[in-house]
């Protein structure tokens, strides 16, 4: 059996399942369970009483392989990630009104401008762009769209917040990454005036909020019972899903970035101040630590790949891409229209060179978001004044090595890529943070181990892909879609 070590375990409750992850405090995987949830998934609405019954036969499994694999384990604490705008509202006795609201629930987009309103008019310099994914805009939507229910609300609260309260048997509580897009004012750390006040949601049904990362106490023995954890295992608190797999990318100290390709291209990273951004291209978390975690996300990103090349041989087509590296053409592979970041753009639409063959297309759509990615980078350091000493990767795109090469010589960057990037590993490495170690750069550097450096391709290849990128600049300014914006000249 392996050297009996700490460990600490991360859950990520998602929108159609549930994982959990054990780790010691050198970061090796020790066991991972997931299942998707039993309870029929909804854009809307789902049973926070199914997720709770699906986590504790994780646990449960997960806790038999800990007895099974390692002698003696030593599970020190726990911690929960979740989807941001997720909410539920709690009762007396701390049991659902109702099913949770979905940060996919569409139904409150009218009550979310009426908080953007509201917090513009308070002239707060904190979160303001909200829309129907934010919390606050639900709590509002609920209490006015099923007022008999309102009437029965004591509290509420985040996805996250909710599954601690069920394994810690303390409530009320929530974290600095979920409670951004629910009004809480990080600078000051308060709930702003508006929300009480013009807003009216009562004071009472707002959690307190405290650094992620904090202890809050040990698992229930109702929970100890039903998964065969220690009564002495420590609960934590949470972060959002984003933020939890920031800190898996590796990004958690300042001018450490991660970039992740998906279905869209999103970008957070660490600075020491908050990136104030007049056109709202980036909005700041708060780091345990004091620092800010400030991030955007595109319209752009992988989601051609499974549009257009359905059935394909990927690998093939990689290949066939790696000999066209770097290639004369210009594209930009949004699927809609509309742009969000790094650039505002109700307008945009995506463009590629005329008369292109399939592999011709894909090598210059992964150059085209590699481009993208350059652009965000430039406009960040602009706006902060702060330098991205670090890059790291994770998403689908990162299986890719040609585009890691291509993204790692357009940025004229070495890109890191991590070896566990799931949100449950950021979740256990946070659950450490303030357990195994004195704070989550500590944990991080013991935790989270590289899998790879991707290094940029030759001198002549980066000479071309700044020309390019040139050429990409100038193309998105001559449609207009840069117009008004802040970014740095290409250099």
């Amino acid at each position: 059996m392996p050297q009996q070590r700490p460990v600490v375990i991360g859950a990520d409750i998602g929108t159609q399942g549930v994982r959990v992850m054990a780790v010691n405090d050198q970061g090796e995987l020790l066991s991972s369970h997931a299942v998707a949830f039993s309870i029929e998934g909804s854009r809307e609405e789902q049973s926070p009483a199914g997720w709770w019954d699906d986590l504790l036969a994780c646990l449960a499994r997960l806790t038999g392989d800990l007895n099974r694999l390692v002698l003696k384990p030593e599970v020190k604490a726990i911690s929960v990630t979740s989807t941001s705008g997720t909410m539920i509202a709690l009762d007396a006795r701390y049991e659902p009104v109702s099913p949770a609201l979905m940060y996919s629930d569409p139904r409150s987009f009218r009550e979310a401008q009426r908080c953007k309103a509201a917090a513009e008019r308070a002239g707060l310099t904190g979160y303001t762009a909200f829309n129907a994914s934010s919390g606050l805009p639900k709590m509002l939507w609920f209490r006015e769209h099923d007022p008999a229910a309102a009437e029965r609300i004591a509290l509420w609260a985040h996805a996250a917040d909710y599954v601690i309260g069920k394994l810690s048997g303390v409530w009320g509580v929530t974290d600095y990454s979920n409670c951004l897009k629910t009004g809480y004012d990080l600078g000051h750390h308060q709930w702003p005036g508006y929300v009480t006040g013009e807003l009216g949601i009562p004071a009472s049904w707002l959690p307190k909020v405290v650094p992620p990362g904090t202890v809050l106490g040990s698992v229930t023995p109702e929970v100890a019972e039903a998964t065969g954890l220690p009564r002495s295992v420590l609960v934590v608190t949470g972060m959002t899903d984003g933020c939890a797999s920031q800190i898996a990318s590796g990004a958690i100290r300042p001018g450490e970035w991660s970039t992740t390709i998906g279905t869209t291209l999103v970008v957070k990273g660490v600075t020491r101040e908050p990136i104030a951004d007049p056109l709202g291209r980036l909005y700041n978390h708060k780091h345990p630590q004091g620092y800010w975690m400030p991030g955007g996300a595109s319209n752009t990103g992988g989601d051609w790949i499974s549009r257009d090349y359905v059935g394909a041989d990927l690998a093939a087509l990689n290949r066939e891409a790696a000999k066209l590296a770097p290639t004369p053409w210009i594209s930009y592979p949004l699927q809609q229209q509309g742009e969000r970041f790094p650039f505002v753009a109700a307008q945009a639409r995506g463009f590629d060179h005329a008369g292109l063959t399939d592999v011709e297309r894909f090598a210059s759509r992964m150059e085209g978001v590699a481009y993208l990615e350059r652009l965000t980078y430039d406009m960040i350091e602009s706006l902060s004044g702060e330098p991205v000493t670090a890059v790291y990767t994770a998403g689908g795109a990162s299986a890719s090595a040609v585009w890691l090469g291509i993204r790692s010589s357009v940025l004229r960057r070495p890109i890191r890529k991590m070896r566990h990037v799931e949100g449950a590993v950021g979740a256990a490495v946070l659950a450490a943070s303030g357990t195994l170690f004195s704070n989550l750069e500590e944990a991080g550097a013991a935790m989270i181990a590289p899998e790879q450096l991707i290094e940029p391709w030759d001198a002549p290849v980066c000479d071309k892909y700044d020309d390019n990128y040139r050429r990409f600049v100038e193309q998105l300014r001559a449609l207009g879609y840069l117009a008004g914006e802040s970014e740095s000249e290409p250099a």
